[in-house]
């Protein structure tokens, strides 16, 4: 018999990708114009230019050999050293190379970090709202999910909560900033704020707690906002990076891991991610999209399409009447759902061909996420079916 877990898993998908595959069919079915479908995070921008001009470079002049060969387990060399060079310029972060792992994305990097530091029924901290497959990646990884709550008009931690789930058992805690599912973004005061009880907890439990920070989006914010880098703040600190929302590459697989230099035992900490990359086959990411990165560094897809419709989204739907978070980053946006029921809300809303992911799965309720990298053209072809949406609620 298969292992029943990964069956359930299987059988079951997420919430996300559920929606997702429904609106294919949908579209199938009355045109694709005619779909509104908000439920992916897939950069509807093209990459920069630089992107395909150092592919099609390295394609027609580096030896197919090594362009498509291995590279050593934990990335190449040079490649990694170009990170380290870009980060401190930009940060002053001291990275130093040999404690950056090259992975195929996020999720990988995620699912290394955790393999790698967590023991049976270690206790992991996330904050709500949270990327659904960060409970996968921690059971995965045999440890707790720990689920700490939300201000309600900031979405940013509450932090007394915080502070009573942290235990002798709480192993890491991580934080997601811009934040999937809200946009929302961890300012400095957060993070020190943050920090501040993670440094002070390491001490009364006599153990390290490492800060594991998920940075996706990093590059996805939108005015004067700044993200914090956060081994400046702790040195418990890894930070998992993906290139695929910056550069809009979603479906290459492309990221690293980070471990601070400052980090207690950082060699044994770094072996430990090799070792649990090798356990779970990660080992040698894409060698051709590793070679790529040193000449993209610093260069993101042309994120004010998404500042555009994020804008219009936000006046149009708040003037119709929905209560809605405004974010500061990433391309989601949590719309309050009308009834405060997010399941019951996200299928009223199929009926007028909107696909709204529901906040349950996301650790809270009563909202749904849209997503937002989508065309101009679908913002606007929308708006009066939100408008439809709740007027027709009020009269129900």
């Amino acid at each position: 018999m298969y292992n029943q877990k990964s069956y359930k898993l299987g059988a079951t998908g997420s919430a996300i990708r559920e929606l997702f595959e429904y609106g294919k069919r949908r579209k199938l079915e009355i045109g694709e114009d005619n779909v509104f479908d908000f439920s992916l995070g897939n950069p509807s921008v093209p990459s920069p230019d630089i992107v395909q001009k150092t592919l099609i470079d390295l394609i027609e002049n580096v030896d197919a050999t090594k362009l498509h060969g291995y590279t050593s387990a934990s990335g190449d060399a040079f490649v990694k050293e170009a990170i380290a060079k870009y980060l401190n310029e930009k940060y002053q972060a001291k990275v130093d190379s040999n404690l950056i792992y090259m992975t195929c994305g996020a999720a990988a990097s995620l699912t290394i970090t955790l393999k790698a530091l967590c023991n049976k029924d270690e206790e992991v901290i996330v904050f709500a709202p949270f990327f659904p497959e960060y409970k996968v990646f921690i059971e995965n990884a045999l440890g707790k999910v720990v689920v700490v709550g939300y201000q309600e008009e900031t979405f940013l931690p509450d932090f007394d909560d915080f502070k009573n789930k942290i235990n002798q058992k709480t192993k890491c805690v991580i934080i997601n900033s811009p934040n999937n599912p809200s946009g929302v973004v961890y300012n400095q005061k957060t993070i020190e704020k943050l920090t501040d009880i993670l440094k002070e907890k390491e001490l009364e439990f006599n153990h390290q707690i490492y800060l594991v920070s998920d940075e996706p989006y990093r590059e996805l914010v939108y005015g004067d906002i700044v993200v914090p880098f956060i081994t400046k703040y702790y040195d418990d600190s890894i930070i998992c990076y993906s290139f695929s929302k910056s550069l809009s590459l979603p479906g290459e697989r492309i990221g690293y891991i980070l471990v601070s230099s400052s980090c207690n035992d950082t060699k044994g900490v770094f072996a430990s991610i090799c070792g649990a990359g090798r356990s779970l086959g990660f080992v040698c990411a894409p060698a051709l999209f590793q070679l790529m990165v040193p000449k993209c560094l610093g260069y993101t897809s042309d994120i004010k399409i998404y500042e555009e419709n994020r804008n219009l989204l936000y006046q149009e739907l708040t003037s119709y009447g929905y209560d809605v978070v405004k974010p500061d980053g990433a391309f989601y946006m949590f719309v309050k759902a009308l009834g405060n029921d997010a399941l019951k809300f996200s299928e009223l809303a199929k009926k007028y061909e909107l696909l709204l992911v529901p906040s349950d799965s996301f650790g809270c309720s009563g909202y749904v996420r849209i997503s937002y990298c989508v065309s101009k053209k679908q913002v606007i072809n929308s708006l009066p079916a939100f408008k439809k949406l709740i007027n027709d609620y009020k009269e129900i």
